[in-house]
């Protein structure tokens, strides 16, 4: 079992002492530092749904019920009572599974509430911010934070915020729309230079359109009004932080998008007030505000969240000034990394975005759709196979590809379970938990940075996307999540689920620990060796970056054994085993005799 949660109501000092853990050394913090985006293994969490620590903050200092509070742990779409000091409590499991790093979702203020009548949700999730420069009480205190921080590094463990420049919390509300959903009006019928569409009354006169970037342009733009006219409740007026985040100036306020073409850039979120991010001021502001954090924290990476909704320029603005900030405080290596959702296999969207907006990297949805359908067993692995060819595709090519986060489902597409469910419903168990293993060994032992998802090291499944997908790790409330049935074992998330002796925890604590120390499978190029249109076998060979020994992992993606020969470099003649069963030598040069179990998979080293 993990490390038990602490008494409730102690200090960041204190937390960090009972852990065994002050700050980090300076050997230690150098050692983090100087390790590159890809030599990671990321650990996503949100912190609601993890451990609660301290139960005072349940209700985030607020008074009343849940649609005063937003904590209500009988609900799916309310806060469950997480926090940073159980995070902290539980470093020991996270570390013990194999990650190198935490990427926690956003801890900022949020609003706690939205929602019409009847369809109130709570900010758990902590997307609807309102104060940008402060932890959620929630969620713990900014003390909590840099203790975690801190027992992190102290670790050789980095931490990663999930960010977020597009939106704030739904505020801003429109005179036109009545109550209603506001739908989306376009530039072309509802211009800048008009109140209330092109027959309207001129206003911002002098205003050159939002491309023009230039701080004297935006000056020029006064009225807020040309499409619709904000409106602010009278208590939330001065609710948003830093201060400027007030004014309807300083957003779209066009109404909601329908996520096509102009909408998606220039339309509210779901109703999320839409920042114009085309404005200098804007731009600044949150250079600012993301500069801070790492001053104050000492953080070692962002994940930005609705990356592809704001404009390309904000973010060649915006990631070179982050970096060289980070840089300049001696954080060399500060990943960043945007989220560019696609549902289907489809590298060049995501590779447009390291191009044209200048990202490092971005969230590898290609390999998600990849891996999943072929460990599903929905395909064949030939969607695999074309990565290597589409990684050319990124800026920097192969070698930047290396840095993509991969995963195989997060907390909006839903978990990769039951991804293996919709795909097969009818499969066995043994056959469900061999599935789940086969997938983890691909994110384990293939390009790109291996982001893990909270509790499915456990087995949570879930039963859709959003909120079906987000359930508790420490004993649930929700019925729905507890009425789940789990993968590889008999438990529910009625109880926690901190267990070390999970068989999917120990596989991927054994594959991580084998990821860590064959520099093949974090830096090494790929050369794919077989893959099929029909489930079967997949191999590449991937090889060592500084001395160029081949390391084949090969994967039978199939409900049937596999014996073939499998192509290697004709160089490598001997080979010791690293994960499953490996021939001694090579059948011929050139030539490796392969033999998988069904669903099996296989690390075979070559030697000197």
């Amino acid at each position: 079992m993990g490390r038990p949660a602490t008494a409730l109501h102690m200090t960041a000092a204190a937390m960090i002492a009972a852990m065994g853990c002050g700050a980090a050394s300076a050997d230690t913090l150098t050692e983090l530092r100087a390790r590159t985006p890809e030599q990671e293994i990321v650990y996503f969490v949100l912190p609601d749904r993890f451990a609660n620590g301290d139960q005072s903050n349940d209700k985030g200092g607020l008074r009343g019920g849940p649609l005063q509070t937003g904590y209500d742990p009988t609900s799916r779409a309310f806060y469950h009572g997480g926090d940073l000091k159980g995070l902290t409590a539980r470093l020991d499991y996270i570390q013990g599974l194999g990650a190198t790093a935490i990427w926690l979702a956003p801890i900022f203020k949020n609003k706690p509430v939205q929602g019409g009548p009847g369809e109130e949700s709570a900010g758990y999730h902590g997307y609807w911010v309102t104060d940008f420069t402060r932890v959620d009480p929630h969620f713990g205190t900014d003390a909590d934070f840099k203790a975690l921080v801190e027992a992190a590094h102290a670790r050789g463990m980095k931490v990663y915020m999930d960010i977020i420049a597009n939106h704030t919390a739904d505020v801003i509300h429109y005179r036109e729309s009545a109550g209603s959903t506001p739908l989306y009006r376009s530039k072309a019928d509802y211009p800048f230079s008009r109140k209330g569409g092109v027959t309207g009354p001129a206003i911002n006169r002098g205003f050159a359109g939002d491309q023009d970037a230039s701080a004297a342009n935006w000056a020029k733009l006064e009225d807020p009004s040309f499409a619709y006219t904000p409106v602010i409740a009278k208590g939330e007026k001065t609710v948003k932080v830093p201060a400027w985040l007030n004014d309807p100036i300083y957003y779209h306020n066009r109404g909601d998008t329908d996520w096509r073409g102009e909408s998606a850039q220039y339309g509210d979120f779901v109703g999320l007030d839409d920042l114009a991010t085309e404005n200098p001021r804007v731009v600044a502001g949150f250079i600012d505000i993301y500069k801070g954090w790492i001053d104050r924290f000492g953080i070692d990476g962002y994940r930005i969240d609705t990356a592809k909704h704001v404009n390309p320029e904000f973010w060649r603005a915006f990631i070179p000034a982050i970096r060289s900030h980070a840089a300049a405080k001696g954080i060399p290596n500060f990943h960043i990394f945007g989220e560019v959702a696609t549902g289907d296999y489809d590298p060049a969207l995501l590779a447009s975005w390291t191009r044209n907006a200048a990202f490092p990297a971005v969230l590898d949805f290609a390999f998600m759709r990849a891996a999943v359908d072929a460990a599903s067993g929905k395909s064949g692995t030939d969607l695999l196979a074309r990565l290597s060819d589409d990684d050319a595709l990124y800026e920097g090519g192969k070698a930047a590809a290396l840095q993509l986060p991969t995963f195989l489902g997060n907390h909006d597409a839903g978990r990769f379970a039951f991804f293996l469910r919709e795909a097969k419903p009818a499969m066995s168990p043994q056959e469900e938990l061999a599935r789940m293993t086969l997938g983890h060994a691909m994110l384990l032992t293939l390009r790109g940075v291996p982001t893990i998802y909270y509790g499915d090291e456990q087995g949570f499944a879930g039963t859709g996307n959003d909120q079906q997908a987000r359930q508790d790790m420490f004993p649930s409330k929700v019925a729905e999540y507890n009425q789940d049935r789990l993968v590889g074992t008999s438990a529910t998330t009625a109880a926690d689920n901190f267990t070390t002796d999970h068989p999917l925890y120990v596989e991927i604590a054994r594959l991580a620990r084998l990821r860590v120390a064959t520099p093949a499978l974090s830096r090494g190029v790929t050369m794919v060796r077989a893959s099929s249109d029909k489930p079967g076998l997949f191999a590449v060979s991937r090889f060592d970056p500084d001395n160029g020994r081949e390391v084949l992992v090969a994967f039978n993606t199939s409900d049937a054994p596999v014996a073939t020969q499998v192509a290697i470099d004709p160089e490598s003649r001997t080979f010791s085993s690293l994960s499953g069963e490996c021939p001694a030598t090579a059948t011929a040069p050139g030539s490796l005799s392969l033999r998988l179990p069904a669903f099996g998979y296989a690390v075979c080293a070559a030697q000197p």
